[in-house]
């Protein structure tokens, strides 16, 4: 009985209905289809304590990289091989709570991953990102990666040379100068779940807090789990208006470039550094 008033206890915490219905929206927009995508969102032990015996741990999990700089950090992480379809319904086998270990080359299951589950194979890349955001600001908990489809899409169409890809979402609607003015980050194609990847997206996210990986999808990172969410939608959203141009013959006017400079001066943000008023545009 105490085991299923503990169940019910915790699917109330705001953390946990966040990341369900976060989870939940990914894959009613067909961006996290089958077991594609993952999000990590670090947790603080105060949120947990209250929900979690911190002290009852399930099991320990080797972890292919050295995360010692998140020794004693809590996250909730989606599951590796776990569909975002059945979150909803079974968060207790597809969601976990974990906890780094002191050495950082393990994590402690305190809660999820029933039957036996670990947390997802890009769970290495998650950790080199939230190390590099929280060096950046210290209230960034949030990593999310998805395979948005019209962002993907853009990857086999447009030049991947950031400046271009930020320029061209830029102008596609008025917002999104003002929710990225960092702009976006692009690397190379790199094979997924490697440490190579996680590297080279933990590189990008120094400057920006949206990486596009080249017909794969994308990495966002954030405060929260809307701001996150909102971000990689907002991009998403430049990305499906600029296919719709394409579809009906491409642009015959834009927002210039003096345009966003007025935009960003209106709303008191700095764009990235050589995407306006480049030669040649």
């Amino acid at each position: 009985m105490s085991k299923i008033m503990n169940k019910k206890f915790i699917y109330t915490a705001p953390f946990m209905e966040e990341m369900i219905d976060t989870a939940t929206n990914l894959y009613r927009l067909g961006w996290d289809e089958r077991n594609g995508g993952n999000i990590s969102y670090l947790l603080q032990e105060d949120e947990i304590k209250a929900y979690l015996d911190i002290t009852n741990m399930k099991r320990v999990v080797e972890v292919n990289f050295d995360a010692s700089e998140l020794a004693g950090r809590y996250f909730i992480v989606t599951g590796s091989g776990k569909y975002f379809k059945n979150i909803k319904e079974h968060p207790e086998i597809n969601l976990g709570i974990i906890r780094i270990t002191e050495e950082g080359n393990q994590y402690e299951i305190l809660w999820g991953f029933e039957n036996g589950g670990v947390a997802t194979s890009e769970l290495p890349t998650h950790l080199m990102n939230h190390i590099q955001r929280l060096k950046v600001d210290q209230n960034h908990r949030v990593i999310m990666h998805c395979h948005a489809t019209n962002l993907i899409a853009m990857t086999f169409t447009h030049s991947l040379i950031e400046e271009d890809m930020t320029k061209t979402l830029w102008e596609m609607c008025t917002e999104c100068i003002v929710v990225f003015p960092e702009g976006i980050g692009v690397i190379p194609w790199i094979v997924p779940g490697t440490t190579e990847i996680g590297e080279a997206t933990a590189d990008k996210m120094k400057d920006v807090r949206l990486v596009l990986w080249p017909h794969h999808g994308i990495f966002g990172a954030g405060t929260t789990m809307d701001e996150t969410f909102g971000l990689i939608e907002t991009a998403e959203k430049a990305a499906q208006v600029y296919t719709t141009v394409c579809a009906q013959g491409g642009k015959k006017q834009t927002i210039t470039d003096h345009q966003l400079m007025e935009l960003a001066t209106a709303f008191q943000v700095v764009p990235r550094e050589g995407v306006l008023f480049r030669k040649g545009n």
